[in-house]
């Protein structure tokens, strides 16, 4: 799960923002629009919605204005405010020209509701600002969102910073190494057959004719992509999202979401999306009580343009431009309360050792450590209003910022630029089962805190008799979870695996004989994905040298649900069901993981027997993808319990 940079090349080469004698910055206001421009780049701010309605680079405008919300936006916006008020934050004629800010904001006195999206309006105050220096190619924008005290409960639905490109002008999509490729026109996706889902369609014309295009086949891990975005075959200009922190994106180093695609409509204009509270592979919350005093800022974001020979040069310039924006964060630049400077942030840092008497000298593999807010309940409303508890971690938490670092090979971590809170210390590694948390860890402001040595016992229950796959949080290690990124896998099941699995322990291989999803075993597939399947059970043969005694417990860890529950049965008889699953689409969506759970089957291990077993995990009869998705197994014993 690391940052992928491809041939980083020097930001000499390539000419990154830093300090030169570029010419000043300029602003323009008139009734509705704020005009801010330098040399290389001209954005025009709406005054009232905070729209980026146009962005000219070297003279080619970025933006699209097909159908939908057209060019930049956030999702939620000040324009709904009794008390609208736009200004300049950084007036570049009290600094030589060197930097220009503008400001829309708009409160909402705790009354009128300021933006929507899916999970309800906001009554929040949402300020909206745009950021640009006279060497920047391209321009920083950043929301701060705020809760005084003495406003009502209420949430903030889905959100993120979003824009729709210039359909003539962009050409070439750049997610990850897997998804780099010249994308279809839009006019193929316009004349596409829809198929199980609006944002499915078949294409009848054009380079993909006979495949199918689905916006979330471009969903990626954010952690890994330290810049996304489109550029152009023709004009040879490129336009990124560029993240320098994540500490405002929600659901911690294994959250997946939206990043680019063809807008669905039939104008289909090139579309980048930059979630900070999404709600898919799993979703995130955040909700605010009554009486709650409650502020968060999101970005700086960079909205990167440059220019290149190649779509792959602009790209590689791009992943440089993010790694020299990363080193310049927390920005100096930036001035409000929401956004402590460097001085004031904290270096936290430590030693994880693995303690795991059934593996000795187990180090850690791709360990993410992190800190993050406690637990935290949540209030919402769900199906008919009905009023629910979501309990709130890492996973799923948007409320509060979040620090995560990769430790090396011996454990050691390091966490910069943490504002001073109250935070419990994460762990997940590669291998290891679960996760470590330590809560009540106080950081103050300034502050260098060493953790020291700490501990890591991973939890077991008994003996291991059997394991399947790898503790990752992912399900890429199994047959065909190396190329998921496709509609409709899971309608090859029943091709790929016509007797369903039988997996035999110490002789089946995972990678080749597990499958990466169990979906329901489809017998007549029409192609369009809206098929029935029958109950899949999938078979497990192992071997026990005696009778067992006492209980056994299987673990699961799950990464993708869309099934209500999985029954378990030994040797032909019943052992329990896995049940209170909570869908995460990640099956429906083209997932490789979504948020990640351990569910666990204690049964009479005395339905085992000296010999051969049998465990048998059965998912349900229903549609196409109501399945499972797994991202490890394990089979432990204590003899010295009974159920």
């Amino acid at each position: 799960m690391k940052y992928f940079y491809s041939a980083v090349i020097s930001a000499l080469t390539f000419g990154l923002t830093c300090p030169s004698h570029g010419a000043n910055v300029e602003v323009k206001e008139t009734q509705k629009v704020f005009v801010i421009s330098n040399t290389e780049v001209s954005a025009t701010i709406d005054r009232k919605t905070g729209d980026l309605v146009s962005m000219v680079y070297k003279g080619v405008e970025m933006m699209g204005h097909g159908r939908g919300h057209p060019a930049g936006y956030w999702e939620q916006d000040p324009s709904k405010s009794p008390h609208l008020k736009s200004t300049l934050t950084i007036d570049p004629s009290k600094n030589n020209g060197e930097r220009v800010e503008v400001s829309i904001l708009g409160t909402s006195d705790g009354i009128v509701p300021l933006g929507s999206g899916p999970g309800g309006n906001t009554l929040c105050d949402i300020e909206i600002r745009y950021g640009l220096s006279k060497n920047d190619s391209g321009i920083y924008t950043y929301a701060i969102y705020t809760h005084p005290k003495n406003y009502p409960a209420t949430q903030i639905g889905e959100s993120r910073y979003g824009v729709k490109l210039n359909r003539d002008i962009f050409d070439w999509l750049s997610i990850d190494k897997d998804r780099n490729k010249l994308m279809p026109a839009p006019e193929d996706w316009a004349k596409g057959t829809q198929l199980n889902m609006k944002e499915v369609r078949l294409l009848n014309t054009g380079i993909y004719k006979g495949q199918v295009e689905h916006k979330y086949d471009y969903s990626a891990l954010q952690y890994t992509i330290p810049a996304f975005g489109w550029s152009s075959t023709k004009k040879h200009v490129g336009f990124w999202f560029i993240n320098p922190s994540m500490e405002y994106l929600s659901g911690g180093p294994t959250k997946v979401e939206l990043t680019g695609h063809l807008d669905l409509n039939d104008s289909a204009d090139p579309t980048l999306l930059d979630y900070w509270r999404g709600t898919h592979y799993g979703g995130s919350v955040l909700t605010i009580k009554a009486g709650e005093s409650w502020e968060k800022i999101v970005g700086p974001i960079f909205l990167y343009c440059n220019q290149g020979d190649t779509t792959q040069s602009m790209w590689e310039n791009a992943i440089a431009q993010a790694k020299y924006e990363s080193s310049q964060w927390p920005y100096s630049w930036v001035k409000t309360e929401a956004y402590p400077l460097k001085e004031e942030r904290a270096h936290v840092l430590g030693h994880i050792k693995i303690d795991d008497p059934s593996m000795p000298g187990l180090k850690p593999q791709n360990m993410y450590v992190g800190l993050t807010a406690p637990d935290w309940v949540a209030t919402t409303r769900g199906y008919r209003t009905k009023e629910m508890q979501i309990p709130v971690s890492w996973q799923n938490d948007a409320k509060y910022y979040q620090y995560w670092a990769l430790s090396d090979k011996e454990g050691n971590f390091s966490l910069n630029h943490v504002r001073a809170g109250h935070y419990t210390l994460h762990a997940i590694s590669d291998g290891i089962l679960g996760e470590y948390a330590q809560a009540d860890v106080i950081v103050k402001q300034s502050q260098t805190l060493n953790l020291g040595d700490i501990v890591w016992r991973p939890v077991r229950y008994g003996k291991q008799i059997w394991e399947i796959g790898i503790p990752n949080r992912s399900a890429r290690e199994f047959a065909h979870g190396d190329d998921y990124f496709h509609w409709g896998l899971y309608l090859k099941y029943a091709d790929w695996f016509p007797n369903d699995i039988h997996y035999t322990i110490g002789k089946s291989d995972y990678t080749k004989d597990w499958n990466f999803e169990q979906v329901p075993h489809i017998t007549d597939n029409d192609g369009t994905g809206r098929a029935r399947g029958n109950a899949t059970p999938w078979t497990i043969t192992f071997n026990l040298n005696k009778n067992p005694k006492g209980k056994a417990i299987l673990r699961l860890a799950i990464v993708g649900v869309d099934t209500r529950l999985i029954d378990v049965a030994v040797n032909g008889k019943n052992a329990g069901q896995v049940t209170n699953l909570i869908p995460n689409g990640s099956i429906h969506r083209d997932g490789i993981q979504g948020y990640w759970v351990e569910k666990d089957v204690v049964f009479p291990a005395n339905l085992m027997q000296a010999g051969i077993n049998y465990l048998t995990l059965t998912v349900p009869a229903g549609q196409a993808t109501n399945g499972i998705m797994y991202d490890y197994l394990r089979l432990e014993l204590n003899e010295t319990q009974e159920k």
